[in-house]
């Protein structure tokens, strides 16, 4: 069974910092391009980053310079560091596991950063 699990959400003042978590387990995870995906409310789901086998990231325009992707291979786990939040980032954030073959997806955690 395939498991995604986000954690590390919450409330936060705008400004503040908050570091997501995203364990894996059911998957060979060294081998997947692993993302983080928001949906705010009223809005579709976006893409927010993405961190490939080989070390490749991708970030959207509106996070570049304010959010860092990482993983771990070791422990199945992949992060994401936020800084700078503002309250446009509030969203349901949604950890993905990706192969050409395979999508899979947490059921997410809730950021709230207030103004």
């Amino acid at each position: 069974q395939v498991q995604l699990v986000e954690s590390g959400g919450g409330l936060v003042q705008a400004g503040g910092s908050l570091r997501l978590s995203c364990a894996a387990s059911g998957i060979i995870f060294s081998i997947y391009t692993m993302g983080w995906y928001r949906q705010a409310p009223g809005k579709q789901r976006e893409l927010v980053a993405t961190l490939t086998s080989g070390g490749r990231t991708n970030y959207a325009d509106s996070v570049k310079g304010r959010f860092t992707i990482s993983r771990s291979n070791a422990k199945n786990t992949v992060y994401l560091q936020m800084s700078s939040l503002n309250p446009k980032d509030t969203a349901v954030y949604y950890c993905n596991a990706h192969i050409p073959t395979s999508d899979y997806w947490g059921q997410g955690t809730l950021v709230t950063v207030s103004s």
